[in-house]
This record gives C-alpha cells, sequence and structure tokens, in this order.
C-alpha cells in the first residue's frame, strides 16, 4: 500500500476522484517548462492521452490555458502545444520592508502588470494595510472588468518579527510593536474577501527566484537577498522549505566573522543599512538606494568596502549553509542595480576561493535573476501555488 502511495506522488492517476490532482499537476508542468503538447504531458505524467485529452480541454474551457500554433513537418499526426494563458489567473503581492512597501499584480506567467509603492521611514500597520486598500483600487479600476474575477489572491511578503527591528531601522520600539499582534487575513478582510497568503519576505524571493529565474537550473540551492537586512532561502530537490515555523533558510542570522575577526551575524555585515550608515557618516544621503530605477552612482567610495566585507561575510556563511546540506550552488540576489550585484558575485566568488574548503565541496556561487521585485513576486506565487499548483518535488523530478 505505502509503496502504491508513494508511486501515485510521483505522476498522475487516472481515477475521477483525483482529477483535481492531475489538473493541479498538469498546470504544475506548464508552469516550469512551458508550452507543451498533450502527446508529451501524457508521457511525462503517466497518465493516459485520454485523460490528459479531457483535463486539456477543461482548463482552456475554464480559460487557463490557450493553444499555441499547430506544430507540423514531423513524424505522425501534427500537435498543438497548450499553455498557461496568462489572463487566465492573476493574484496580488504585497511586500512589506523596512524601507519601503510595494503592492502588484501579477499574471500567472509571472509577469508584472501593475505595481505601486510607497517609501517610509519604517512600516506601521496603519500605513501598510491602507497603501494595500488603496493601491487594488487603483489597480482594478485599470484592469478590465472581466478580468477581475481572475483575480485569486493576496500573497504577503513580511519580514520574520519585525517587531523587534525597530533599533536597526531607527525606528521608535512602540511604532513597531502593533506587528506583534497583527492578523493580517482579518486586517485584510476588512477591505477585500480575497484569500490571503502570508509567507517570510526572504522565503518569499527564493520562491521567486524557484518559479521565475535561475532556480530551475539547480536541484538543491542556498539563496541569499540582499535587502535592508540580508536573508535567505533553502531549496532542496527542487522545493522551497518554509520551515516547520515559516522561517528556513534564516541565513542572516548565521554566525560569521566581522573584519576584527570577532563573532557576528551575517545581517550585521552584509545588509544594506550598513551602507546606508556609511553613507549618513560620509554626509550623504542614503536614500537614492532605494530609488528605482536603481543606481548608486556617486558612492563608490562606501560602495566598494561594504561590496568587499559583504562578500567575505556571505561566503563565508555559503561554506557553512554547505557543510549542513551538499549543496550545488548559492544563488545571490537582491534590492541591488545589476552592476553592483554582479560586482558581488564576483567578490563572493574570490572569498570563497581563499577559504579552508577541507571536507566540502565549495558550491557555484550565481547571479539571481529577478532582482528588487522577488519578494513580491514571491508573495504573489502564494495563492496561485496553494490553489492551482502542486507545491511537490515530484513534480520537477518527472521525466518529460
Amino acid at each position: 500500500m505505502e509503496q502504491e502511495q508513494a508511486r501515485s506522488l510521483s505522476g498522475g492517476v487516472n481515477q475521477t476522484g483525483v482529477r483535481v490532482f492531475n489538473e493541479r499537476l498538469i498546470l504544475s508542468l506548464l508552469q516550469r517548462n512551458g508550452a507543451m503538447p498533450g502527446s508529451a504531458l501524457a508521457r511525462g505524467t503517466g497518465l493516459s492521452p485520454q485523460t490528459v485529452s479531457v483535463i486539456l480541454r477543461k482548463l482552456e474551457t475554464d480559460g487557463l490555458l490557450r493553444r499555441g500554433e499547430t506544430q507540423r513537418g514531423r513524424v505522425g499526426k501534427p500537435s498543438v502545444p497548450m499553455g498557461l494563458n496568462p489572463d487566465g489567473l492573476f493574484s496580488y503581492g504585497l511586500k512589506i520592508g523596512r524601507r519601503s512597501v510595494e503592492v502588484l499584480l501579477m499574471d500567472v506567467c509571472g509577469a508584472v502588470r501593475q505595481q505601486l509603492r510607497l517609501r517610509y521611514p519604517y512600516p506601521t500597520p496603519t500605513v501598510v494595510f491602507d497603501f494595500l486598500r488603496d493601491s487594488m483600487r487603483q489597480i482594478e479600476a485599470a484592469l478590465p472588468s472581466e478580468l477581475h474575477p481572475r483575480i485569486c489572491g493576496i500573497g504577503v511578503a513580511a519580514p520574520f518579527q519585525l517587531w523587534t527591528w525597530h533599533a536597526q531601522i531607527n525606528a521608535p520600539a512602540e511604532a513597531l510593536a502593533d506587528w506583534q499582534t497583527v492578523d493580517f487575513t482579518s486586517e485584510i478582510a476588512r477591505f477585500s474577501p480575497l484569500p490571503v497568503h502570508v509567507v517570510n519576505d526572504a522565503t518569499a524571493a527564493c520562491r521567486a527566484e524557484h518559479m521565475y529565474g535561475r532556480g530551475k537550473a539547480y536541484r538543491d540551492y542556498a539563496y541569499f537577498f540582499v535587502g535592508a537586512f540580508i536573508g535567505g532561502g533553502v531549496v532542496l530537490n527542487h522545493r522551497v522549505l518554509e520551515g516547520n515555523q515559516g522561517n528556513a533558510g534564516a541565513l542572516g542570522s548565521l554566525s560569521t566573522l566581522g573584519p576584527d575577526g570577532r563573532e557576528a551575524k551575517l545581517l550585521d555585515l552584509a545588509s544594506i543599512h550598513l551602507l546606508e550608515q556609511r553613507l549618513r557618516d560620509a554626509g550623504k544621503d542614503p536614500g537614492q538606494l532605494w530609488q528605482l530605477p536603481m543606481h548608486w552612482s556617486g558612492f563608490d567610495a562606501e560602495v566598494t568596502p561594504w561590496l568587499d566585507q559583504a562578500a567575505d561575510a556571505i561566503a563565508r556563511a555559503s561554506l557553512a549553509t554547505c557543510a549542513v546540506i551538499d549543496f550545488e550552488a548559492v544563488l545571490i540576489d537582491g534590492a541591488l542595480p545589476d552592476s553592483i550585484r554582479a560586482a558581488l558575485v564576483e567578490r563572493t566568488r574570490a572569498a570563497l576561493s581563499n577559504l579552508d574548503a577541507r571536507g566540502l565541496i565549495p558550491p557555484h556561487i550565481e547571479c539571481g535573476a529577478i532582482g528588487p521585485n522577488a519578494r513580491a513576486i514571491g508573495a504573489a506565487s502564494g495563492p496561485v501555488i496553494s490553489q492551482y499548483l502542486l507545491d511537490t518535488n515530484s513534480v520537477f523530478n518527472l521525466a518529460l
């Protein structure tokens, strides 16, 4: 019996009672691999061609799939690839940051249709939820009315224990205290009936990379997102781990060595708030760090030593994570200009090559591909996954 259950998780089954699973399976494969003909889906899932055909027709009727152009010139019957319909499904992503809040509307293919952003000295629940409400009204006013029912939910990406970070972001403790008792679902229910999915912000960024970025190229990897505070995520066997308390991959809390040789936390060495302080000390306005489009021109004197410090700390943290799990890669992304991210990756590679890696296989250090929007995009993917896809590594282990 256990063997039969295990086999059923690695592919589809044809019984009527589990058709919803099979629909999710096919949608997940199309999301991961792009448009495919029914014959390829049948081979990959183990479902019969007839079952696949029925599911594809239903999903097309529901508006979730659309037909591609007929492929001719091959032996046998011409095939018609089926792919996700970008207008078939939407979700909101809310990113609550220490320096800004963002709301975006994303389609099922990962494209951002609309996005609004608000900067602040520090976040408070009133400011954040009022901005979400007003942004949703503005976004939906610009969206064709026939697409409104296609919005499936609201994903929220928030830092873990936001109320504990007041000292690091120069905020009054009482200003952040309300976050300790905030119920996101109840707050949002005051102005929206959509289901709410809450996730740690760095885990959300990791999920965006996993679904829409370079994460597709690796089975097991650690992920660092450099924001106001550096955070991380963990992917094992093609699956993003959230953890028992929703705080898996809290890599910013890893212990490492500071420039003075003393023990320090990664977040105290490789976070953008440290660069902010360097700029203040030099009499420069750090606000430019958060402006879009991002460019840090004129800050070379402060950015260069920050990059060297951050790269050394991330290299040490990367090696430490590989002592626990044999990661094949470490992906580095963040709220950084592309040139700064590339420089950070190059410096991290160089720093890693100088560390004592006895007994370990150093991972590949690579750039992430999503950038500053990763947390909001990852948040928006939550409602889509929970209602339409399979969040299981079995989807990505199928032979297609």
